[in-house]
């Protein structure tokens, strides 16, 4: 991975990447998140990175979260939960995270409505779809996503803030830009449905270090970063 020393540039970086590819379909860069995925970063690298303007950071794994994210405390970020949730991990995530962008299910929902609701606090989320339709992603259905965001947006103790996904893994750019497109209609039908919590639900989370363009151009109010920062991940489980 890089030196920390070098975190500044390649941040820098990243951000030129959004503000171009914003610049190219006529949207303001201040409309799009960086996102940095931490997955199997230590914590001295996730801190350089806060530490470099990175303050949106991303957890995939829950055992990493909460490894990482107290030696964090004493640093001004917010963290999101961007991998598959196992439901025995909830009542571990919830607690260090402000937001969960990977709810694919009734249950999950549920679930962190009510882990939530113990804590005392409203919950963002997002409404994880496999717009790809490969079996190899998590997420839900296309023909169940809008049913899954009403049920979300019923629940007391959740905010839906809006959806995301992992785009098509395929050559074809066209295939790739399908995929991020779906998620924006998609979008676009539950907020003109008016179903009760799902007003709020205006954010697209997708693009990743190889397709953020497209993502952008599509829609995106949020990419997800992690080699075009940290470098290509080292070969682990």
């Amino acid at each position: 991975m890089p030196a920390p020393s070098d975190l500044p540039t390649r941040i820098a970086a990243a951000r030129r990447r959004i503000e171009a590819a914003a610049g190219v379909v006529g949207r303001h860069p201040d409309e799009i998140d960086l996102l940095l995925a931490v997955k199997t970063q230590s914590v001295d690298a996730v801190r350089a990175a806060i530490g470099a303007g990175a303050t949106l950071l991303g957890h995939n794994r829950a055992q990493e979260l909460v490894a990482v994210e107290p030696a964090l405390a004493d640093l001004p970020h917010s963290t999101h939960f961007i991998g598959r949730l196992q439901s025995n991990k909830v009542t571990k995530v919830v607690p260090l995270v402000t937001c969960v962008q990977t709810v694919d299910e009734r249950t999950t929902a549920e679930r962190l409505d009510r882990v939530a609701g113990t804590a005392d606090r409203v919950l963002d989320v997002f409404v994880q779809v496999n717009t790809s339709g490969e079996s190899t992603k998590s997420g839900v259905r296309p023909d169940y996503a809008v049913e899954l965001a009403e049920i979300v947006g019923a629940q007391p103790h959740l905010h839906l803030r809006g959806f995301m996904t992992i785009g098509a893994n395929h050559p074809d750019t066209e295939v790739v830009r399908a995929s991020y497109e779906r998620l924006a209609l998609l979008r676009d039908e539950v907020l003109g449905s008016g179903a009760p919590g799902t007003g709020d639900a205006r954010e697209l989370s997708m693009g990743m270090s190889r397709d953020l363009e497209i993502a952008i151009a599509a829609g995106a109010t949020m990419v997800r970063l992690g080699t075009a920062v940290f470098g290509p991940r080292p070969l682990v489980g």
